[in-house]
């Protein structure tokens, strides 16, 4: 037997290295490079993250159905070409905050007369700096949320072409390493190039990475049953869970390519809520985590993300994040040693995932004593997410036919988005307001104050999700469409 799909699955952790290496550049660089030279608050970096979440819920709602429509193959060069041209554009927003606020290229119409518009005038242009640029990096960052929409309905549903079912939720883990791997190489890279070369250039050569990989895909990719490097044993391997028991007779059916269902369609089913439920507060946990953790490591203990204990910080987090891809086997393991369905496989390995981010109250506290324990806590945290993540998104195609797998993990990626743009501008002002009142909570005073509420509320939000997903379905049940 030919092992060619490992090839597509690790092309696929290739993407998503690259997609997390796009995304860390803002968070490694707007602490110490960006927001100095724009005067940027926490408010300012939260609007900008939440601005990037919510267009990327609502990418994620149609990028699923256009996936669905002209296959994995185009749909992911349309995503990661998209998503590169944005990550790149963040390297202009400078120069064309500059050109703005200086007045050389900000002109309005008057009949047939065009004037200058004099922005020298306002009183305050360290505020319109900053205005002017927030708007620029949320522009450039609308059209990286674009692209990264199409991630993961392109990987989810690579996945459901190229695997049974029995070893989704392991290929998939894999791939998904490609955050912790992008996220460890990040600390590192990016502030070492801001540094050195300027933090435009960190966005202009990550963003380059996409264009790469777009030049191996057009190459590599095609349907298993057309593909001349998967031989006939592989084919049967990848389609073993047809059988001809009456049981899955409805599932070769509802495999049939023309099953279709459109994306409000997707929200009739229980099982559609039961993933979005399964990552609208998780996701919110692990985008917090993802944009934040820098900001957190250099406010609270004053290490700047191109200082050695702060890239060493960064860096150790995202290690320990890299236990996940022994979490994501747990499934694999109980479906073949007890012999459940995929379904209860998945969520008994996802009930124990929801406990290890409970340790998650204990980060400011121990925080006090030292650094070391929030930067291993928030890491076990991280781990706990990825494993939960790696079998939330098989849980549709568990359920799902093929036909359909893109457009429902992208109905549910909507819960995703709405869930990191509510944790990251909800952050953003927490810590604005927190700031200035000087709030306290807990016997946390200012920002730590704000750092301490978010913690409680991500310790809790595995089990919370984990309690509705199963009140929601409660035992495995196929989704069976009807031909069109």
């Amino acid at each position: 037997m030919t092992g060619y799909r490992w090839v597509i699955c690790m092309m696929l952790f290739v993407a998503l290295v690259i997609n997390y290496l796009d995304r860390q550049v803002l968070s490694l660089t707007w602490v110490n490079f960006i927001a100095p030279e724009f005067n940027w608050g926490p408010d300012d970096y939260g609007l900008i993250t939440g601005c990037f979440s919510l267009v990327y819920a609502v990418g994620m709602l149609f990028a699923g159905k256009f996936v669905d429509y002209i296959g994995t193959r185009k749909g992911y060069l349309w995503a990661i070409g998209v998503w590169s041209f944005g990550a790149c554009m963040h390297a202009f927003c400078g120069i064309l905050t500059n050109g703005i606020v200086s007045g050389q290229w900000v002109w309005s119409f008057n009949g047939a007369r065009e004037h200058l518009i004099q922005l020298q005038s306002i009183a305050d242009v360290s505020m319109a700096i900053t205005t002017v640029s927030v708007w620029l990096f949320i522009a450039a960052r609308c059209i990286l949320s674009v692209g990264e929409s199409g991630n993961f309905p392109c990987s989810i549903k690579a996945v459901a072409e190229y695997f049974p079912k029995k070893d989704r939720g392991f290929a998939t883990g894999i791939f998904n390493a490609g955050a912790q791997i992008g996220a460890l190489i990040a600390p590192f890279t990016i502030p070492t190039i801001a540094h050195y070369y300027g933090w435009e250039m960190a966005f202009l050569l990550i963003g380059g990475l996409g264009f790469l990989w777009m030049g191996v895909w057009v190459f590599v990719y095609k349907d298993p049953r057309e593909n001349p490097r998967v031989n006939a044993a592989e084919l049967a391997y990848i389609e073993q869970d047809k059988s001809t028991t009456d049981a899955d007779k409805s599932a070769d059916v509802a495999e049939e390519p023309k099953s279709k269902v459109g994306v409000l369609q997707a929200f009739g089913f229980r099982q559609t809520w039961a993933v979005i439920f399964g990552r609208f507060l998780p996701d919110s946990v692990w985008w917090f985590l993802l944009f934040w953790a820098p900001a957190f490591i250099s406010n609270v203990y004053g290490y700047s993300t191109d200082s050695t204990q702060g890239m060493l910080a960064i860096f150790v987090i995202y290690l320990i994040s890299m236990l996940s891809l022994w979490g994501s086997y747990l499934p694999t393991y109980f479906i073949n040693r007890t012999r459940v369905n995929p379904y209860k496989g998945r969520m008994r390995a996802m009930g124990i995932f929801a406990m290890f981010p409970l340790l998650g109250m204990f980060v400011m506290p121990l925080g006090q004593v030292s650094m070391w324990f929030p930067v291993v806590i928030i890491g076990i945290m991280a781990a706990a997410h990825q494993s939960w993540s790696a079998n939330v998104y098989n849980v549709v195609s568990d359920m799902f036919p093929k036909s359909v797998v893109a457009t429902v993990t992208g109905a549910a990626g909507l819960a995703s988005g709405l869930g990191s743009f509510t944790s990251n501008y909800g952050a953003g002002q927490l810590f604005r307001y927190a700031s200035d009142t000087g709030l306290t909570f807990l016997g946390f005073e200012g920002e730590n104050a704000g750092y301490m509420i978010v913690f409680l509320i991500a310790s809790v939000a595995y089990l919370l999700s984990w309690t509705v997903m199963k009140l929601l379905v409660p035992k495995y049940k196929l989704v069976e469409l009807k031909n069109k």
